[in-house]
């Protein structure tokens, strides 16, 4: 929490000088207010299969609100700005081609946006890689890697030029879906266990590298869904299954049967928790 009181003091101060020239009628009521920028896919969205088909089935469900949520007990005024794209990849974040704004791509229209609000950001998010893996095996794996190691550090540096120094700024990274295999027996639990040392394991040790190495925060997904514990049984209805698989099916939609799954996507209680992770991040 001490990180995040500090930058809203400062922000806070701007927005004091600010209520001093808007009585003098030379700064726009706009700009007397703080944003959350949140930046990526389908999950900072908020994407869920019981969302609205005809708005890509978004929802305000999400992380982003959650995450709001939370950040509004040190700052109520506090206002969120959700940009995230269903099915982005880094490559498309950047040139467009998904989802339309009116600066061009996600990334232009990200940029646009805290450069016309700077001092009156209080912290961004992003999340982005998960689809740029046409699948996920080890054929597809350099690919996507490829991908994340070209586009994510032009991404970082673009936001953190358009956002300034010392505004926090955040990435995730993924959880594990492959983990709901291990209901599907011995074979199943094969791949569960190969999908958490080759697949994602590796993805996400990338990810955090490039965040790290661009000075962004790391809101610590794999860690908060337990993703590589196998060890730690819990029974949720299914038997003694290991509490990364317990996660998986109780934070997502993977093992929710028809209509609604099995789908990837977080539910309600999962991207709470993705939300804390991103709180901690922040020392909420």
């Amino acid at each position: 929490m001490r990180r995040f009181s500090a930058i809203l003091a400062g922000t806070l101060l701007v927005l004091t000088t600010a209520g001093t020239v808007l009585a003098a009628g030379g700064l726009s009521a706009e700009h007397a207010r703080v944003y959350y920028v949140s930046v990526g896919d389908s999950l900072a969205a908020g994407v869920q299969p019981i969302g609205d088909p005809a708005d890509a089935y978004r929802t305000d469900e999400g992380y982003a609100e959650q995450l709001l949520a939370i950040a509004q007990t040190e700052s109520p005024k506090l206002s969120l700005v959700k940009l995230g794209c269903p099915g982005e990849t880094t490559t498309t974040l950047i040139e467009g081609g998904i989802c339309s704004y009116p600066h061009g791509s996600q990334l232009d229209e990200a940029v646009a946006f805290l450069h016309a609000h700077r001092d009156f950001v209080a912290f961004v998010t992003i999340d982005i890689g998960a689809n740029d893996f046409p699948c996920y095996d080890a054929e597809c794996i350099p690919a996507g890697v490829a991908a994340i190691q070209t586009n994510l550090p032009r991404i970082l540096a673009a936001l953190r030029e358009a956002a300034g120094p010392d505004v926090p700024i955040i990435g995730m990274t993924i959880y594990n879906p492959f983990l709901a295999a291990w209901l599907l027996g011995p074979d199943g639990q094969a791949y569960a266990q190969y999908s958490a040392t080759h697949l994602l394991g590796p993805v996400n040790a990338l990810l955090s590298g490039i965040y790290v190495a661009s000075g962004v925060g790391v809101a610590d997904i794999e860690t908060a869904f337990s993703s590589n514990d196998f060890t730690t049984l819990v029974d949720i209805g299914f038997g003694q299954i290991p509490i990364n698989v317990a996660r998986i099916c109780m934070w997502t939609w993977v093992c929710a049967p028809a209509p609604l799954g099995p789908d990837n996507h977080a539910n309600a209680a999962g991207y709470g928790a993705i939300a804390r992770a991103f709180a901690d991040a922040l020392d909420l």
